[in-house]
């Protein structure tokens, strides 16, 4: 299994268990203020970056 796919993996897992354990609005939160609060404190050229790998990725 790659590492990416472990990280899915763990993800899901974790929002499993929030959503058992938290109402579900404060899961929805937690799953994405996460990831947008991760993007917001990376750099202008380091967004970029991921941008452009991003769309490489998916097929641009």
């Amino acid at each position: 299994m790659s590492k990416s796919a472990k990280i899915a993996v763990g993800g899901v897992a974790v929002g499993l268990i929030l959503l058992i354990w938290l109402p579900w609005w404060v899961a929805f939160l937690i799953v994405v203020g996460v990831p947008t609060a991760a993007y917001l404190t990376l750099d202008p050229s380091q967004r970029r970056r991921l941008r452009r790998v991003a769309g490489k990725e998916i097929g641009r």
